[in-house]
């Protein structure tokens, strides 16, 4: 989750994560000084900053989860701390039971409205062409204020004809139409792939592998995209054999990396595509007799709760849905009704760097 991104050190000097995120947790992510940090949260005013750092730091602040008195996200001009909504804030979502990326972001759509009083109802649609509509209906229904649409997988969605005939405003999360007929967000998912790759060529590595998820998915897309273009920023050679396609399963994580060690010119990292990925990477790994990061580093991403667990602990990427909820309901509070067109805001995807990557061995 989003506000876990702080470290604190165990006896055995094996970084792990707890729940309080600090200025230095922001300004590691920004790639920045803690001062400049503070100036740009604490809005200390003559300071000589450019404006794309001061969006950078307060968008890596959102998306860490970082949370003090002094620091009101505001969102074209808009602060979090006001709420135009009054009452009742709805959010569907076409998969609740199986996904963990929904609860965290209904978790960030109710930090940011409890403090207004509103109450979040929730309810899931499974994108069924009959029950979907009457699922709507029945939420909106109960009084809501507002509503916020989620769908699990990133991608562009034809929005049911009845979000259209709403008088309330709506928010798409995780999703966008062709027509931009909504405020939308999703993670900035190009940035995040360029981001962990570039994170392994800066520990020096240049045979540097990645095994991808589902090709239709446009989050394996936009990671692909994204490694690629780190690869060519630092000018190094893409070599086809060095992707590998995967499913997002431990499974696909096991096998494709068989596949990476069985080349003659075999990587000395691997750049998984997300967590469950990364599990079947290392066991492949430890089976083949390499350590990591010693002999293989590796890389995730989405954060989830396993990877702090492993061993070593997994560096990867945060997938900002609680960001994206509370990015949601402060935009409640700056859209322009009648608006015909509306920007897709794209939330960053900070790393959280921890003990499985490592220089290449010579």
């Amino acid at each position: 989750m989003a506000d876990r991104a702080s470290a604190k050190q165990t006896g055995n000097g094996v970084k792990e994560q707890r729940r309080r995120v600090t200025m230095t947790d922001v300004a590691k992510a920004a790639g920045c000084s803690q001062a400049t940090v503070s100036f740009v949260l604490n809005r200390t005013p003559g300071m000589k900053l450019s404006q794309q750092t001061r969006d950078r730091v307060i968008e890596t602040a959102r998306a860490l989860g970082y949370v003090s008195p002094t620091f009101p996200v505001r969102t074209n001009g808009a602060s979090a701390s006001v709420q135009p909504i009054d009452g009742i804030i709805g959010f569907a979502v076409d998969q609740l039971a199986t996904s963990p990326e929904a609860v965290v972001a209904i978790e960030g759509v109710r930090q940011a409205s409890w403090n207004a009083g509103n109450i979040v109802l929730v309810a899931q649609t499974l994108c069924d062409d009959e029950m979907e509509p009457r699922t709507l209906r029945a939420l909106t229904g109960a009084g809501v204020s507002a509503l916020i649409y989620m769908a699990i997988f990133t991608r562009e969605i034809v929005a049911p004809p009845y979000l259209s005939e709403l008088d309330i405003p709506v928010i798409l999360l995780n999703c966008y139409t062709a027509d931009h007929a909504f405020p939308a967000v999703v993670p900035s998912e190009i940035a995040g792939g360029q981001m962990s790759t570039r994170h392994l060529i800066d520990h020096g590595h240049r045979r540097i592998a990645t095994i991808t998820g589902e090709p239709w998915m446009e989050a394996a897309e936009h990671r692909l995209k994204g490694y690629r273009r780190a690869l060519a920023t630092a000018d190094i050679p893409f070599d086809p054999d060095l992707v590998v396609e995967g499913d997002w399963s431990a499974g696909a994580g096991y096998r494709a990396t068989v596949q990476l060690l069985a080349l003659p010119d075999r990587p000395t990292a691997i750049f998984c595509q997300n967590d469950r990925t990364a599990i079947g990477c290392y066991e492949a790994l430890k089976e083949a007799g390499l350590s990591i990061p010693e002999d293989m580093s590796v890389v995730g991403y989405d954060d989830e709760e396993i990877a702090r667990h492993m061993h070593p602990p997994l560096t990867t990427s945060i997938l900002p849905h609680r960001a994206m909820g509370m990015w949601a309901v402060e935009q409640l509070a700056a859209l322009v009704p009648d608006s015909k067109r509306y920007p897709i805001t794209k939330i960053e995807c900070p790393l959280v760097e921890r003990a499985s990557v490592g220089p290449p061995r010579r």
